[in-house]
């Protein structure tokens, strides 16, 4: 028996590069370079270690990662390909633009249907671009799978999920059932470089699967912007602080004298 997983992967823009759409108050990605979300790499980095960890065990696994967006969202789909993903699909429709949480995990919940019987998805913790954290359990709440959030070490056992989420002071190790969802905690791990050879294929050879709003059974009034329950009501630029710089010029001893006495002032 194969263990499918499934990694809901996000494209978000470069954070040096976001604007906001005053008229609708989402995020324009139109002028923004994108690239994919950190977590969502370390979530591609875990799926494949259990992949390697079936294959050391003489059992089959599958990574397939899912993911929500325009159709430019493929060349970042491709990358996580070429890292060892077994394939891809995209989720793609006009009616998922302006999404909130609620729709965005509806939509993932039922990509992740589409690809049948799909023992564990993992995602990243949070987004870069929005940090809500809400997705994840979201899709464990679509799927009625088990959750289980903040994983920095996970292994498969006896259809099981072994987890290990950090806490303050320590470390918590819990188990569920399969089929669970899980988020990965940013920066657990060091996601693997794309593989050459595997880049070449994903982009000359290999076919992406896409499927709209029609295609997941969804109705479009529940999706995108129209079925979200929150909205961002108003958009404020927050002005920092002058920072006030001076040269301390001299010998070391005499730049240390002069940094004191301005720290002293200032206490």
């Amino acid at each position: 028996m194969t263990l499918s997983i499934a990694v809901a992967v996000k494209v978000v823009p470069k954070p040096e590069e976001v604007t906001l759409d005053e008229e609708t108050m989402t995020i324009d990605r139109e002028d923004a370079d994108s690239q994919l979300d950190p977590a969502a790499k370390n979530a591609v980095e875990l799926a494949l270690q259990l992949k390697d960890a079936a294959a050391e065990a003489g059992e089959d696994a599958e990574v397939i990662a899912v993911s929500m967006g325009p159709p430019f969202f493929e060349e970042h789909l491709q990358d996580v390909v070429a890292m060892g993903a077994d394939d891809a699909i995209l989720l793609s429709d006009r009616a998922f633009a302006g999404a909130d949480t609620y729709p965005t995990s509806r939509v993932l919940a039922a990509g992740v249907r589409k690809l049948g019987d799909v023992d564990l998805v993992l995602c990243g913790e949070e987004s870069s671009d929005s940090s809500t954290g809400q997705v994840p359990p979201g899709i464990a709440e679509w799927l009625d799978a088990a959750q289980v959030m903040a994983v920095s070490e996970a292994e498969i056992e006896d259809g099981s999920l072994h987890a290990v989420r950090t806490k303050a002071g320590g470390e918590e190790t819990v188990r569920v059932p399969l089929p669970a969802v899980a988020s990965v905690e940013y920066g657990v791990n060091d996601p693997r470089f794309p593989d050459f050879k595997r880049k070449r294929w994903a982009e000359n050879e290999w076919e992406l699967t896409v499927y709209d709003a029609g295609d997941l059974d969804l109705p479009e009034s529940e999706l995108g912007l129209d079925g979200s329950y929150t909205e961002v009501a108003d958009l404020e630029a927050i002005e920092g602080p002058d920072r006030l710089g001076e040269w301390v010029e001299g010998d070391p001893e005499t730049q240390a004298d002069e940094i004191a006495s301005v720290i002293a002032q200032e206490l």
